[in-house]
């Protein structure tokens, strides 16, 4: 079951990450939220992030914390 998290809105989200490569060939672990889950879902929070909201649009998002 992956992580879900629910806005002021009343919408579902689901976490995901997938490594991703740069542009200088660096290797970075990437982390977002979608309304479907998918292949690459999250069962847990990362360690050291907490979840947070924008005000403006509810669209949750990961913050280290």
């Amino acid at each position: 079951m992956a992580y879900a998290v629910t806005n002021s809105k009343g919408q579902e989200y689901f976490l995901h990450g997938k490594m991703v490569t740069l542009r200088g060939g660096r290797k970075q672990q990437i982390y977002y939220f979608a309304r479907e889950e998918k292949a690459d879902a999250l069962d847990a929070l990362p360690d050291g992030y907490i979840v947070t909201e924008n005000k403006r649009t509810g669209l949750p998002m990961l913050k280290k914390g």
